[in-house]
């Protein structure tokens, strides 16, 4: 299987004003149409977790959309990490 479509898990620190702003909804707009399962969860400090499986090649759409200065809020700093899948489905706001 070539790296881009192997399917793996992302999870992406969001720091930033994104909380109280529809960064979640966006998040998960951008990511069902990237054909990805997860969630979006605000933490306690102020950070959206964001976590998405799919193809490498989308889940790094996604973060470049995260980074892309288009979503709602203001985005400071996106941390990010790629591990084995766990079986997501669909994608939710938490």
């Amino acid at each position: 299987m070539t790296e881009g479509i192997r399917p793996v898990r992302l999870t992406a620190f969001v720091h930033g004003q994104v909380q109280g702003v529809g960064f979640r909804w966006w998040a998960r707009a951008r990511a069902l149409e990237l054909g990805l399962t997860g969630s979006a969860t605000n933490l306690p400090d102020g950070r959206v977790q964001v976590i998405a499986e799919g193809p490498r090649n989308r889940c790094d759409e996604l973060v470049n959309l995260l980074r892309s200065g288009r979503t709602p809020g203001s985005v400071a700093l996106v941390v990010t990490q790629y591990s084995e899948t766990r079986g997501e489905t669909g994608f939710v706001e938490r």
